[in-house]
Protein backbone atom coordinates (compact mmCIF):
# COMPACT_ATOMS: atom_id res chain seq x y z
CA UNK A 1 0.00 0.00 0.00
CA UNK A 2 1.37 3.42 -0.95
CA UNK A 3 2.44 5.63 1.92
CA UNK A 4 0.46 8.76 2.70
CA UNK A 5 3.27 11.29 3.09
CA UNK A 6 0.88 14.09 4.03
CA UNK A 7 -0.55 11.98 6.84
CA UNK A 8 2.95 11.05 8.02
CA UNK A 9 3.84 14.74 8.41
CA UNK A 10 0.40 15.59 9.81
CA UNK A 11 -0.41 18.19 7.16
CA UNK A 12 -3.11 18.85 4.57
CA UNK A 13 -2.58 18.16 0.86
CA UNK A 14 -2.82 21.91 0.24
CA UNK A 15 0.08 22.64 2.62
CA UNK A 16 2.67 25.16 1.47
CA UNK A 17 6.41 24.47 1.26
CA UNK A 18 6.86 26.42 4.49
CA UNK A 19 4.19 24.32 6.23
CA UNK A 20 5.98 21.13 5.11
CA UNK A 21 9.31 22.36 6.43
CA UNK A 22 7.81 23.40 9.80
CA UNK A 23 6.09 20.03 10.22
CA UNK A 24 9.31 18.15 9.44
CA UNK A 25 11.35 20.20 11.93
CA UNK A 26 8.82 19.57 14.69
CA UNK A 27 8.65 15.83 14.07
CA UNK A 28 12.43 15.50 13.59
CA UNK A 29 12.98 16.90 17.07
CA UNK A 30 10.31 14.62 18.55
CA UNK A 31 11.39 11.29 16.99
CA UNK A 32 15.16 11.60 16.77
CA UNK A 33 16.45 8.16 17.84
CA UNK A 34 19.00 9.57 20.31
CA UNK A 35 16.39 11.68 22.05
CA UNK A 36 14.36 10.31 24.94
CA UNK A 37 11.25 8.69 23.45
CA UNK A 38 12.73 8.83 19.95
CA UNK A 39 11.96 6.37 17.18
CA UNK A 40 14.53 5.68 14.43
CA UNK A 41 12.00 4.01 12.14
CA UNK A 42 9.56 6.89 12.52
CA UNK A 43 12.38 9.40 12.04
CA UNK A 44 13.39 7.82 8.72
CA UNK A 45 9.76 7.71 7.63
CA UNK A 46 9.15 11.44 8.21
CA UNK A 47 12.48 12.17 6.54
CA UNK A 48 11.37 10.20 3.47
CA UNK A 49 8.06 12.09 3.42
CA UNK A 50 9.88 15.41 3.61
CA UNK A 51 12.24 14.49 0.77
CA UNK A 52 9.29 13.84 -1.55
CA UNK A 53 6.98 16.69 -0.58
CA UNK A 54 9.69 19.37 -0.39
CA UNK A 55 10.68 18.69 -4.01
CA UNK A 56 8.11 20.28 -6.35
CA UNK A 57 8.73 17.75 -9.14
CA UNK A 58 8.51 14.70 -6.90
CA UNK A 59 5.50 16.11 -5.08
CA UNK A 60 3.63 16.60 -8.36
CA UNK A 61 4.51 13.05 -9.39
CA UNK A 62 3.37 11.70 -6.02
CA UNK A 63 0.09 13.69 -6.11
CA UNK A 64 -0.65 12.36 -9.60
CA UNK A 65 0.32 8.69 -9.28
CA UNK A 66 0.49 8.06 -5.53
CA UNK A 67 4.18 7.18 -5.80
CA UNK A 68 7.46 8.55 -7.16
CA UNK A 69 9.25 6.92 -10.10
CA UNK A 70 12.13 9.39 -10.36
CA UNK A 71 13.84 8.24 -7.17
CA UNK A 72 13.12 9.05 -3.54
CA UNK A 73 13.25 7.74 -0.02
CA UNK A 74 17.02 7.65 0.30
CA UNK A 75 17.96 11.13 -0.85
CA UNK A 76 16.51 14.60 -0.57
CA UNK A 77 15.86 16.92 -3.53
CA UNK A 78 19.49 18.07 -3.48
CA UNK A 79 21.01 14.59 -3.51
CA UNK A 80 21.99 14.23 0.18
CA UNK A 81 21.83 10.66 1.49
CA UNK A 82 20.26 10.14 4.94
CA UNK A 83 19.53 6.42 5.01
CA UNK A 84 23.09 5.46 5.88
CA UNK A 85 23.45 7.98 8.69
CA UNK A 86 24.80 6.58 11.97
CA UNK A 87 22.67 8.00 14.78
CA UNK A 88 24.66 6.29 17.55
CA UNK A 89 27.43 8.91 17.58
CA UNK A 90 25.04 11.71 18.43
CA UNK A 91 23.95 11.86 22.08
CA UNK A 92 20.78 13.24 23.54
CA UNK A 93 22.54 16.22 25.06
CA UNK A 94 24.13 17.05 21.73
CA UNK A 95 20.78 16.94 19.99
CA UNK A 96 19.23 19.32 22.49
CA UNK A 97 21.99 21.89 21.86
CA UNK A 98 21.50 21.98 18.07
CA UNK A 99 19.78 24.99 16.52
CA UNK A 100 17.48 23.32 14.00
CA UNK A 101 16.54 26.66 12.46
CA UNK A 102 20.17 27.36 11.52
CA UNK A 103 20.73 23.85 10.17
CA UNK A 104 17.73 23.75 7.89
CA UNK A 105 17.95 27.35 6.72
CA UNK A 106 21.51 26.74 5.52
CA UNK A 107 20.97 23.25 4.16
CA UNK A 108 17.73 23.87 2.29
CA UNK A 109 18.77 27.19 0.78
CA UNK A 110 17.17 29.58 3.27
CA UNK A 111 18.10 33.20 3.82
CA UNK A 112 16.59 36.62 3.30
CA UNK A 113 17.84 36.88 -0.25
CA UNK A 114 17.71 33.23 -1.28
CA UNK A 115 20.68 31.11 -2.28
CA UNK A 116 21.15 32.88 -5.61
CA UNK A 117 19.29 36.11 -4.92
CA UNK A 118 20.63 39.64 -5.12
CA UNK A 119 20.51 42.14 -2.32
CA UNK A 120 17.33 44.23 -2.53
CA UNK A 121 16.84 47.79 -1.41
CA UNK A 122 14.26 48.90 1.14
CA UNK A 123 10.70 49.71 0.05
CA UNK A 124 9.41 53.21 0.77
CA UNK A 125 5.82 54.24 1.53
CA UNK A 126 4.48 57.80 1.26
CA UNK A 127 1.07 59.52 1.30
CA UNK A 128 -0.26 62.16 -1.10
CA UNK A 129 -3.41 64.30 -1.02
CA UNK A 130 -5.60 64.77 -4.11
CA UNK A 131 -8.54 67.00 -4.88
CA UNK A 132 -11.74 65.24 -5.87
CA UNK A 133 -11.35 66.51 -9.44
CA UNK A 134 -7.76 65.22 -9.73
CA UNK A 135 -8.88 61.80 -8.54
CA UNK A 136 -11.42 61.68 -11.37
CA UNK A 137 -9.26 62.93 -14.23
CA UNK A 138 -5.80 61.93 -12.98
CA UNK A 139 -2.88 64.18 -12.18
CA UNK A 140 0.88 64.43 -11.92
CA UNK A 141 2.76 64.95 -8.67
CA UNK A 142 6.41 65.53 -7.83
CA UNK A 143 7.77 64.65 -4.40
CA UNK A 144 11.23 65.14 -2.93
CA UNK A 145 12.53 62.02 -1.18
CA UNK A 146 15.71 61.57 0.81
CA UNK A 147 16.80 58.01 0.24
CA UNK A 148 19.67 55.70 -0.70
CA UNK A 149 20.21 56.09 -4.44
CA UNK A 150 22.72 54.75 -6.93
CA UNK A 151 25.92 56.81 -6.89
CA UNK A 152 25.99 59.02 -10.00
CA UNK A 153 29.79 59.28 -9.89
CA UNK A 154 30.45 55.55 -10.33
CA UNK A 155 26.97 54.58 -11.62
CA UNK A 156 26.54 52.16 -8.73
CA UNK A 157 29.71 50.13 -9.35
CA UNK A 158 31.55 51.38 -6.26
CA UNK A 159 34.73 51.84 -8.30
CA UNK A 160 36.55 55.07 -9.00
CA UNK A 161 35.83 56.08 -12.61
CA UNK A 162 38.58 54.64 -14.78
CA UNK A 163 39.78 52.28 -12.06
CA UNK A 164 40.59 48.71 -13.07
CA UNK A 165 39.00 45.67 -11.49
CA UNK A 166 40.89 42.93 -9.70
CA UNK A 167 39.99 39.45 -8.51
CA UNK A 168 38.29 39.34 -5.12
CA UNK A 169 40.74 37.82 -2.65
CA UNK A 170 37.98 36.67 -0.29
CA UNK A 171 36.28 34.29 -2.75
CA UNK A 172 39.10 33.86 -5.29
CA UNK A 173 36.99 35.44 -8.02
CA UNK A 174 34.14 32.94 -7.76
CA UNK A 175 31.69 35.35 -6.18
CA UNK A 176 30.47 32.67 -3.78
CA UNK A 177 31.79 30.94 -0.67
CA UNK A 178 31.22 27.34 0.43
CA UNK A 179 30.83 26.38 4.05
CA UNK A 180 30.60 22.91 5.59
CA UNK A 181 28.63 22.43 8.79
CA UNK A 182 27.91 19.37 10.86
CA UNK A 183 24.64 18.47 12.52
CA UNK A 184 22.75 15.39 13.74
CA UNK A 185 21.87 14.74 10.08
CA UNK A 186 25.52 14.67 9.02
CA UNK A 187 27.85 17.10 7.28
CA UNK A 188 26.18 19.63 4.99
CA UNK A 189 27.82 22.02 2.57
CA UNK A 190 26.09 25.31 1.89
CA UNK A 191 26.98 28.09 -0.52
CA UNK A 192 26.40 31.82 -0.13
CA UNK A 193 27.26 35.06 -1.83
CA UNK A 194 30.63 36.64 -1.07
CA UNK A 195 30.05 39.69 1.12
CA UNK A 196 33.21 41.42 -0.11
CA UNK A 197 32.42 41.52 -3.83
CA UNK A 198 28.66 40.88 -3.49
CA UNK A 199 28.80 37.95 -5.88
CA UNK A 200 30.68 39.78 -8.67
CA UNK A 201 34.00 38.00 -8.17
CA UNK A 202 35.82 41.28 -8.77
CA UNK A 203 36.47 44.42 -6.77
CA UNK A 204 37.83 47.79 -7.79
CA UNK A 205 41.50 48.60 -7.27
CA UNK A 206 40.38 52.09 -6.21
CA UNK A 207 37.10 52.88 -4.52
CA UNK A 208 34.75 55.67 -5.57
CA UNK A 209 35.30 58.68 -3.31
CA UNK A 210 31.65 59.71 -3.37
CA UNK A 211 30.17 56.46 -2.08
CA UNK A 212 33.27 54.92 -0.43
CA UNK A 213 32.96 51.86 -2.67
CA UNK A 214 29.36 51.05 -1.71
CA UNK A 215 27.81 52.18 -4.98
CA UNK A 216 25.00 53.98 -3.13
CA UNK A 217 24.69 57.36 -1.41
CA UNK A 218 21.96 59.03 0.63
CA UNK A 219 20.62 62.06 -1.18
CA UNK A 220 17.46 63.98 -2.01
CA UNK A 221 15.80 62.94 -5.26
CA UNK A 222 12.73 64.27 -7.03
CA UNK A 223 10.30 61.54 -7.96
CA UNK A 224 7.48 62.13 -10.43
CA UNK A 225 4.22 60.31 -9.77
CA UNK A 226 1.55 59.82 -12.42
CA UNK A 227 -1.84 59.43 -10.78
CA UNK A 228 -4.26 57.51 -13.06
CA UNK A 229 -7.79 58.76 -13.68
CA UNK A 230 -10.54 57.27 -11.55
CA UNK A 231 -8.36 56.46 -8.54
CA UNK A 232 -10.19 56.14 -5.24
CA UNK A 233 -9.42 57.15 -1.68
CA UNK A 234 -7.07 54.70 0.03
CA UNK A 235 -5.72 53.09 -3.15
CA UNK A 236 -1.99 52.47 -3.57
CA UNK A 237 0.25 53.26 -6.53
CA UNK A 238 3.35 51.06 -6.84
CA UNK A 239 6.42 52.49 -8.57
CA UNK A 240 8.76 49.57 -9.22
CA UNK A 241 12.43 50.30 -8.60
CA UNK A 242 11.81 53.75 -7.12
CA UNK A 243 12.55 52.73 -3.53
CA UNK A 244 15.98 52.70 -1.92
CA UNK A 245 18.96 51.35 -3.82
CA UNK A 246 21.10 48.46 -2.57
CA UNK A 247 24.88 48.06 -3.02
CA UNK A 248 25.21 46.43 -6.45
CA UNK A 249 21.76 44.95 -6.00
CA UNK A 250 18.23 45.79 -7.08
CA UNK A 251 16.29 48.79 -5.77
CA UNK A 252 13.15 48.47 -3.71
CA UNK A 253 9.75 49.87 -4.68
CA UNK A 254 7.92 53.08 -3.83
CA UNK A 255 4.34 52.73 -2.58
CA UNK A 256 2.15 55.84 -2.77
CA UNK A 257 -1.08 55.86 -0.75
CA UNK A 258 -3.70 58.24 -2.15
CA UNK A 259 -6.02 60.33 0.02
CA UNK A 260 -8.89 62.01 -1.86
CA UNK A 261 -10.58 65.13 -0.52
CA UNK A 262 -14.36 64.93 -0.27
CA UNK A 263 -16.44 67.01 -2.68
CA UNK A 264 -19.13 69.34 -1.38
CA UNK A 265 -21.24 68.64 -4.48
CA UNK A 266 -20.54 65.16 -5.83
CA UNK A 267 -20.53 61.64 -4.48
CA UNK A 268 -18.99 58.75 -6.36
CA UNK A 269 -20.89 55.51 -7.05
CA UNK A 270 -18.67 53.31 -9.18
CA UNK A 271 -18.08 55.16 -12.45
CA UNK A 272 -21.05 57.47 -11.87
CA UNK A 273 -21.21 60.75 -9.98
CA UNK A 274 -24.30 61.72 -7.97
CA UNK A 275 -25.39 65.21 -6.94
CA UNK A 276 -28.46 66.79 -5.33
CA UNK A 277 -30.34 69.44 -7.30
CA UNK A 278 -32.92 71.63 -5.56
CA UNK A 279 -35.75 72.88 -7.78
CA UNK A 280 -38.66 75.15 -6.95
CA UNK A 281 -42.12 73.68 -6.60
CA UNK A 282 -43.45 75.66 -9.55
CA UNK A 283 -40.50 74.52 -11.73
CA UNK A 284 -41.20 70.91 -10.79
CA UNK A 285 -44.83 71.38 -11.80
CA UNK A 286 -44.36 73.31 -15.02
CA UNK A 287 -40.81 72.45 -16.06
CA UNK A 288 -37.75 74.72 -16.30
CA UNK A 289 -34.11 74.96 -17.31
CA UNK A 290 -31.34 75.02 -14.69
CA UNK A 291 -27.65 75.76 -14.91
CA UNK A 292 -25.61 73.19 -13.00
CA UNK A 293 -21.91 72.80 -12.31
CA UNK A 294 -20.12 69.64 -13.43
CA UNK A 295 -16.45 68.69 -13.26
CA UNK A 296 -16.23 69.71 -16.92
CA UNK A 297 -17.81 73.10 -16.39
CA UNK A 298 -21.30 74.60 -16.31
CA UNK A 299 -24.11 73.06 -18.41
CA UNK A 300 -27.86 73.59 -18.87
CA UNK A 301 -30.23 70.90 -17.62
CA UNK A 302 -33.89 70.70 -18.61
CA UNK A 303 -36.30 69.90 -15.78
CA UNK A 304 -39.34 68.12 -17.25
CA UNK A 305 -42.89 69.00 -16.19
CA UNK A 306 -44.34 67.11 -13.25
CA UNK A 307 -41.05 65.73 -11.93
CA UNK A 308 -41.17 64.33 -8.39
CA UNK A 309 -38.77 64.78 -5.56
CA UNK A 310 -36.30 61.86 -5.43
CA UNK A 311 -36.26 61.27 -9.19
CA UNK A 312 -32.94 61.21 -11.04
CA UNK A 313 -31.95 62.97 -14.25
CA UNK A 314 -29.03 61.34 -16.10
CA UNK A 315 -26.39 63.42 -17.87
CA UNK A 316 -24.41 60.94 -19.96
CA UNK A 317 -20.64 61.05 -20.17
CA UNK A 318 -20.07 63.44 -17.25
CA UNK A 319 -18.95 60.85 -14.71
CA UNK A 320 -15.68 58.99 -14.05
CA UNK A 321 -13.49 58.09 -17.05
CA UNK A 322 -12.51 54.44 -17.46
CA UNK A 323 -10.77 52.35 -20.12
CA UNK A 324 -14.04 51.33 -21.81
CA UNK A 325 -16.29 54.37 -21.30
CA UNK A 326 -17.01 57.32 -19.12
CA UNK A 327 -19.65 57.12 -16.43
CA UNK A 328 -22.66 59.42 -16.07
CA UNK A 329 -23.70 62.25 -13.79
CA UNK A 330 -26.95 61.62 -11.90
CA UNK A 331 -28.83 64.64 -10.61
CA UNK A 332 -31.21 63.77 -7.77
CA UNK A 333 -34.18 66.15 -7.76
CA UNK A 334 -35.08 67.74 -4.43
CA UNK A 335 -38.34 69.69 -4.74
CA UNK A 336 -38.15 72.67 -2.41
CA UNK A 337 -41.38 73.27 -0.47
CA UNK A 338 -41.75 76.86 0.83
CA UNK A 339 -42.18 77.28 4.59
CA UNK A 340 -44.49 80.29 4.27
CA UNK A 341 -46.96 81.44 1.60
CA UNK A 342 -48.22 84.90 0.82
CA UNK A 343 -51.98 85.54 0.74
CA UNK A 344 -51.89 85.56 -3.02
CA UNK A 345 -50.01 82.27 -3.10
CA UNK A 346 -52.45 80.73 -0.61
CA UNK A 347 -55.38 81.77 -2.78
CA UNK A 348 -53.70 80.20 -5.80
CA UNK A 349 -53.17 76.99 -3.85
CA UNK A 350 -56.84 77.04 -2.90
CA UNK A 351 -57.69 77.22 -6.59
CA UNK A 352 -55.47 74.20 -7.19
CA UNK A 353 -57.33 72.33 -4.47
CA UNK A 354 -60.59 73.03 -6.25
CA UNK A 355 -59.02 71.47 -9.35
CA UNK A 356 -58.31 68.35 -7.30
CA UNK A 357 -54.58 68.85 -7.24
Amino acid sequence: MAKNYYEILGIEKSASTDDIKKAFRKLAMKYHPDKSGGDEKKFKEINEAYQILSDSGKRKEYDTYGQVFSGGGGQDSQGHDFNGFDFSNFGQGGFESVDLGDIFSDFFGGGARGNRGKMRGRDISIDIQLTFSDSIFGAGRSVLLTKLSACTNCHGSGAKPGSKLKKCSNCGGKGRLRETRRSFLGAFTSEHECETCLGKGEIAEEQCRECKGLGVVRKSEEVKIKVPSGIQDGEMIRLTGMGEAAPRGVPGDLYVKVHVEKSKIFKREGDNLVMDLEVKLTDALTGAEYKISTLDGEIKLTIPKGISSGEFLRIKGRGVPSEERRGDLLAKIIVKIPNKLSRKAESLVDELKKEGL
